[in-house]
């Protein structure tokens, strides 16, 4: 009856990296370091783990003589999103 819940997703921040990718499609680091409040590092490692599972890209440049981290949802990372909200509605929608 209830679906498993993609344990990468389920992670607070992972999951907050990947709604906010959603609606912008792509980001910079501090962007998005800014909007889920969390630290560099921790932000770092937890979106690693979202490239290695092929849900973002992450490309890597420089502006204005800076470095720049650019982090972009791909379709898997979409489709992945969808599957974890229908299934999330599934709990939600449970009749007693």
């Amino acid at each position: 009856m209830f679906k498993e819940l993609d344990p990468l997703l389920h992670s607070q921040l992972r999951l907050a990296v990947i709604s906010l990718l959603i609606g912008v499609k792509e980001a910079e680091f501090n962007f998005i370091k800014e909007k889920t409040e969390s630290s560099s590092g921790n932000l770092s490692v937890q979106l690693q783990k979202l490239k290695e599972a092929g849900y973002i890209e992450i490309s890597k440049g420089f502006k204005d003589n800076f470095p720049l981290t650019t982090c972009k949802i791909t379709d898997k990372g979409i489709k992945a999103f969808e599957v974890y909200v229908k299934a999330i509605k599934q709990y939600i929608q449970v009749k007693k």
